[in-house]
């Protein structure tokens, strides 16, 4: 499909608040036929989402340990996750010992799944995504582990304010870029 194509569908999907602020860019290079170009999202026409730069206002991890120390990202620990440490230990740790392993545990676990989506989006075809976005359901999308997925889902006119708000706990556990346009949404009720 071509770009234009592909923008004025993508555009049409937008939430009516959202429309004239967002807009999907996609300069084309003619003489790099084989190559996709360069891929952005602006807000307010400020681009804010570029696929390959981190000189974005976006936080972007360089290491999966700069994700366990950063400090807006909360991790629960349930019963469960405690439960599974406790098995896995099978000896005496005292409780509170318990839950700073499992919440360790789930650190680890949830830094490697954010390092691996921003790795993948930055290697990704914006064109290839959308058109992927385009043939899925607006709920895959949201629960897709591709972040450009996620935001193209979040900008969705589909997308209710009570869905947004059912979302708020999951949110927290998404990638900056994610909970930059999950925020942009929830600014324009």
């Amino acid at each position: 499909m071509s770009w234009s194509k592909l923008k004025q569908q993508l555009e049409g999907f937008l939430s009516p608040t959202l429309a004239g602020r967002v807009e999907y860019r996609a300069p084309g290079y003619r003489y790099l036929p084989d190559k996709s170009g360069i891929c952005y999202i602006s807000v307010d026409k400020k681009n804010v989402l570029n696929m390959s730069d981190n000189s974005t206002s976006i936080k972007w991890y360089q290491s999966e340990l700069a994700i366990k120390n950063d400090p807006d990202i909360r991790i629960p620990v349930t019963n469960e996750d405690i439960e599974a440490v406790r098995r896995d230990t099978k000896g005496p740790v005292p409780e509170d010992r318990l839950v700073i392993m499992a919440r360790s545990r789930k650190g680890s676990e949830h830094a490697k799944a954010l390092w691996s989506a921003q790795v993948s989006l930055s290697k990704s075809n914006f064109n290839v995504a959308a058109n992927k976005f385009l043939t899925t359901s607006v709920e895959d999308s949201l629960e897709s582990q591709d972040i450009l997925m996620n935001i193209l889902a979040l900008m969705d006119r589909r997308v209710g304010k009570k869905r947004l708000m059912n979302m708020s706990g999951k949110i927290g556990f998404k990638h900056p870029a994610v909970q930059y346009f999950y925020d942009l949404r929830r600014q324009t009720w």
